[in-house]
């Protein structure tokens, strides 16, 4: 079990992400690091929201709170943040990337 994890937070693994995108399922990819991290290496077509700006800005950046939405950041202790936040403002098809960008690499998936 994860020390990190927010109870309640729908998890998807890397493999899942992968194949939505290889799939071309409407999906959107939230990547909530610092634009710093983001500039070094995101996955293709993410958008960056950093967590500790999601609470005003996700709003502006997703307006559909029913989009199928999949949050990352390095090893998802702030996505799981980010999901659960998202999911008190109303999201509802919301769902944190295990294990982040590390699980991503672990598997040789491409960074933009």
């Amino acid at each position: 079990m994860d020390i990190f994890a927010e109870p309640n937070v729908p998890h998807v693994s890397a493999d899942d992400v992968k194949k939505a995108i290889d799939s071309g399922e409407q999906t959107i990819l939230l990547d909530v690091r610092t634009p710093g991290e983001y500039e070094r290496a995101h996955i293709t077509g993410s958008i960056n929201v950093p967590l500790d700006v999601v609470e005003c800005d996700i709003r502006a950046a997703i307006p559909d709170k029913s989009a199928k939405v999949y949050v990352y950041c390095l090893s998802g202790s702030r996505s799981a943040h980010a999901v659960n936040r998202m999911i008190q403002l109303g999201y509802t098809n919301v769902f944190d990337m295990q294990y982040g960008l590390l699980g991503w690499r672990a598997k040789y998936f491409p960074l933009a």
